[in-house]
């Protein structure tokens, strides 16, 4: 049985760096070779949630500008899963949640920047999921638990976003977390390992700094949809802690 993931998925620059992030993510790519992989991207939202059916290779969307050359010519071209995504489609129909098809979408900066990392060979069937940042978090969480139990057909779903997310607070040169940044993925992690999804449904009310660290939530309902989608079965554990630049967190977990 697979658990389900919350993975920061960093700056596109994280492609061609290697830290002790980079080293974590590859390490961490094998401890599971899943059959497939379903990854809510913060970098696709829609009104209703959109399941991609491409069947691959999936093309490599460059969802960014002013970047080096060399990150526009690397590719990703992990193969799509039409039958995977119908099991998704199938699970949303039977929890009542709309959705939507894509026949072309391809890997946003969301999924193939860390992908690269973790699987190399992009040999592992990749289907995406959009997210509806502005829906409650309670809301988030119950679409989560739609797929819960994929990961007993040996699918990884990984939600791929960032904690903090405020580019209005980035020190661009300080290696050391903000104290109030800190302290709300403090907050985070000690829900998630205790399994509080009442506090995490009201973290913009009860964490500390919420709405400074997430003023925007699509980057951190990612986390929400994996923990939704976690069985329930394994304890949820903290798998990398940090920071980059005093606020960008690189927090991630295990559910």
């Amino acid at each position: 049985m697979l658990p389900s993931l919350f993975i920061c998925h960093g700056s596109p620059m994280m492609a061609v760096e290697e830290s002790a992030y980079t080293a974590f993510l590859k390490q961490t790519g094998t401890r599971w070779k899943p059959r497939a992989i379903v990854l809510f991207s913060a970098h696709w939202e829609t009104r209703v949630a959109t399941v991609s059916f491409a069947a691959g290779p999936l093309p490599t969307i460059y969802d960014f500008g002013g970047f080096p050359d060399e990150l526009y010519r690397l590719t990703y071209p992990a193969p799509g899963s039409p039958d995977v995504a119908a099991e998704v489609e199938a699970r949303f129909a039977r929890h009542g949640i709309e959705t939507r098809r894509d026949a072309s979408r391809g890997l946003d900066h969301g999924a193939w920047v860390f992908l690269r990392h973790m699987y190399p060979d992009a040999d592992i069937p990749v289907v995406t999921i959009s997210v509806q940042p502005f829906l409650p978090a309670a809301r988030q969480l119950a679409i989560g638990e739609a797929l819960r139990g994929l990961g007993e057909e040996d699918i990884l779903v990984i939600g791929s976003g960032t904690t903090v997310h405020n580019f209005g607070e980035i020190k661009w040169k300080q290696e050391h977390a903000e104290p109030w940044a800190a302290e709300f993925d403090a907050w985070i992690a000690d829900k998630v390992t205790k399994r509080d999804a009442e506090a995490l449904a009201d973290y913009e009310r009860l964490a500390p700094h919420a709405l400074r660290a997430v003023p925007r939530p699509e980057h951190f309902v990612p986390l929400l949809l994996a923990y939704g989608s976690a069985s329930g079965k394994t304890a949820p554990r903290v798998l990398f802690e940090g920071f980059q630049m005093g606020t960008f967190s690189l927090l991630c977990l295990e559910m």
